[in-house]
C-alpha cells in the first residue's frame, strides 16, 4: 500500500508495522507528529498500543524501557534537547542492554527553526556506542525503523534513529508493508541484566565493548550504506541521510559523475571510507548537524586537506544543509538570489489573540515598571514569547525548568524581586524538583506558574498539570497562605497586581497560579478543565 506521509508519519507507521506495544514521549518540535500519528491510528488502538504522553523525557525513555524489559517492542520519542534530560537512562540502558527491541528517536533541528541550538544527537549514539541509524528520505524512515527494531534484538541494544526538521516536516509517498504481530511477555533470561550495581555493571559494559566489532561488520554491510563508484575522482563523496538528497539536486537525472558513500547506519563503514582515500583527489563530507563524520576521518594535525567540509568552512558551520551551498562546494556556479523586497517584512512568532500570557504580562509589566527591578526568569512554552515585543518581560530562557532554579540562584544572590515564570506542563516536566529546592531553603522568590491546561507550543497536548497544581505545590510543600490562583483577564488587572505585589513581597516562597486554559481548546476541553479546578481548589 502506497501512502503519503511526512517523515515522522512513515516512522510511526514504520513502528507501527514493526510491532510495537508502546509509544512514550513527550512533545517536542520537530518530533511531536510521530507519537500524535501513533495516537489517531485505528490499528494502533485496536492493538491496544499504549500512546499517552509522558511527563517528560526521563520519565518516557524509562518507560519504554520498563516495557522492553517485559519483552514488548518500545518506541522513545523526542527532540535533540530532550535527549539531554534523558541522557541519564539512555547511557545506563547501553550497558543493560534491552529485552524487548527499543528504539529511541530523536528529531534535531537544524538551524534551529524551533530550539535553543543546533546540538546533534549521533555524538550521545557514539558515546552511548549503540548503533545510529539515519534515514535519506521518507521511504528509509519507515523501512529504517521496522529494521531498527530487528537491529535492536540482535545485538540487544537500543538504536538511535536521528531525524532532521526537513525530513520530518515533509511528505512523500511511502510504500507500506505487512506488519510484524507484537511481542509477547517475556522476562530476561539473565535476571541480574538490569541490575546496574558495579560488580554487575562492569561485566555488561565488558560486553558492550566486545561487540563493538560485530556492530562494525553489521554497519560495513549494511543495506543502508551504499557506494557507488563514479567516473570523476576529483572528488569523493561521503553523505549522512538527508544530505544525499541535497546532493543530488544538484545533477540532472541524478547522474552524479563522483563517486558517493550515502551513509545511513553507524559505526562509519570504514571499508567505504578507505575506498574513497584511496581513488579521490579530495573527500567533501555533507552532513546536516555537526561534523560528525567529517571529524572522525579528519587530519588530527589538520597537515592533510584532503577531507574538506564544515570545519575546513567549505561547507556553512551552522544551519542546515541545502542544494545551494553544497553546489558551491563542488566549485559549481550558483545563481545568487534576488535581495528579498522591503515590502516583505519579517513577521516574528507572536501569542494569540485573547492567549492568558497576555494579560498575566501587562500585570508584570505594570508591576515592574513601579518596582523598577524586574528580574523575570522565564521558561520554555508559548510564554516565552514574552521576552519578544512588545511584552519584553521576560529576561532569561535557557532550558525546561530553569526558570525556578535560575531564580533561587538571584535571589540566593540578593536580587528581587526574584520571579520565575513557568508553564503548567514544564512545571511537571522539570519544574517540581526546582520548586522544591526552593521551599526547603525558604528562599524568597515568587514562582508564578501560568497554567493554560495544555502543551500549547506543540500542539495544544494534554498537560500532566491539568487540575493538580495546587495539590502538586500543597504536596512539596508550599504554605497554603502564600499559593494563589488569579485569572489573568483584563478586567482583573488591579486585583492581579495586587495579588502579585503581595507575593513578591513576602519573605519566603510564593507560588501563583495563572490559571486560564489556551484560547484554541474546544469548549468541551475547558468546561473539563473548570470542573478538574473546582474540585481542586475545594
Amino acid at each position: 500500500m502506497k501512502k503519503l506521509l511526512l517523515g515522522n508519519e512513515a516512522l510511526a507507521q514504520g513502528a507501527i508495522d514493526a510491532g510495537i506495544s508502546g509509544v512514550y514521549a513527550y512533545p517536542g518540535t520537530p518530533s511531536t507528529e510521530i507519537t500524535e500519528y501513533i495516537q489517531k491510528s485505528k490499528i494502533a488502538q485496536e492493538l491496544n498500543i499504549h500512546s499517552n504522553w509522558s511527563v517528560n523525557e526521563k520519565t518516557a525513555m524509562e518507560a519504554a524501557l520498563g516495557m522492553s524489559y517485559a519483552g514488548k517492542r518500545s518506541l522513545t520519542v523526542m527532540k535533540h534537547v530532550g535527549l539531554n534530560v534523558a541522557a541519564d537512562v539512555f547511557m545506563n540502558m547501553s550497558v543493560s542492554g534491552i529485552n524487548g527491541g527499543l528504539v529511541v528517536v530523536v528529531a534535531d533541528d537544524p538551524s534551529m527553526h524551533s530550539s535553543q541550538n543546533e546540538q546533534d544527537s549521533r555524538y550521545y549514539g557514539k558515546f552511548a556506542m549503540i548503533p545510529i541509524l539515519e534515514p535519506s528520505n521518507q521511504q528509509e524512515s519507515y523501512d529504517i525503523t521496522k529494521y531498527a527494531f530487528d537491529l535492536s534484538e540482535k545485538f540487544g541494544l537500543p538504536v538511535l534513529i536521528r531525524m532532521v526538521t526537513r525530513l520530518s516536516h515533509s511528505r512523500a509517498g511511502v510504500t507500506t508493508g505487512e506488519r510484524v504481530a507484537q511481542n509477547e511477555i517475556k522476562l530476561p533470561k539473565n535476571a541480574r541484566q538490569f541490575q546496574l550495581i558495579p560488580m554487575h555493571a562492569r561485566g555488561l559494559y565488558n560486553h558492550l565493548i566486545d561487540i563493538q566489532p560485530d556492530m562494525q561488520e553489521n554497519s560495513e554491510n549494511s543495506f543502508y550504506n551504499e557506494l557507488t563508484k563514479g567516473t570523476d575522482t576529483s572528488f569523493g563523496i561521503i553523505t549522512a541521510g538527508i544530505a544525499y538528497n541535497y546532493l543530488m539536486e544538484n545533477f540532472e537525472d541524478g547522474n552524479c559523475p563522483f563517486s558517493v558513500l550515502k551513509i545511513s547506519q553507524y559505526p562509519l563503514p570504514k571499508k567505504s571510507v578507505k575506498y574513497l582515500f584511496d581513488t579521490c583527489e579530495k573527500i567533501l563530507v555533507l552532513e546536516d548537524g555537526y561534523p560528525f563524520i567529517e571529524e572522525m576521518i579528519s587530519d588530527f594535525l589538520n597537515e592533510n586537506k584532503k577531507v574538506i567540509g564544515r570545519l575546513t568552512g567549505d561547507v556553512p558551520r551552522a544551519g542546515e544543509l541545502n542544494p545551494d551551498n553544497i553546489g558551491k562546494a563542488l566549485g559549481f556556479k550558483i545563481p545568487e538570489l534576488k535581495k528579498t523586497p522591503n515590502i516583505v517584512a519579517g513577521r516574528p512568532p507572536e501569542l494569540c489573540v485573547g492567549c492568558g500570557h497576555r494579560d498575566l504580562f501587562n500585570a508584570i509589566n505594570e508591576l515592574g515598571e513601579e518596582a523598577k527591578t524586574q528580574k523575570v526568569f522565564g521558561d520554555i512554552g508559548c510564554y516565552a514569547l514574552g521576552a519578544l515585543p512588545p511584552f519584553n518581560s521576560i529576561n532569561t530562557l535557557i532550558d525546561m525548568g530553569a526558570s525556578i532554579t535560575m531564580a533561587k540562584g538571584a535571589s540566593d544572590a540578593g536580587i528581587h524581586p526574584a520571579i520565575a515564570i513557568i508553564g503548567d506542563s514544564t512545571f511537571t516536566h522539570s519544574g517540581m524538583t526546582g520548586l522544591l529546592e526552593a521551599v526547603v531553603a525558604n528562599t524568597k522568590m515568587t514562582v508564578i506558574i501560568s497554567d493554560n491546561s495544555a502543551i500549547a507550543m506543540t500542539g495544544a497536548q494534554d498537560s500532566s498539570a491539568s487540575g493538580r497544581l495546587v495539590n502538586i505545590c500543597k504536596g512539596i510543600g508550599v504554605d497554603p497562605e502564600h499559593l494563589k490562583v488569579l485569572t489573568p483577564l483584563h478586567k482583573n488587572l488591579d486585583e492581579n497586581i495586587d495579588l502579585i505585589r503581595n507575593e513578591i513581597n513576602y519573605n519566603g516562597v510564593s507560588v501563583i497560579i495563572s490559571q486560564r486554559p489556551c484560547v484554541q481548546l474546544s469548549k468541551e476541553k475547558k468546561d473539563n478543565i473548570k470542573h478538574l479546578l473546582e474540585i481542586a481548589l475545594n
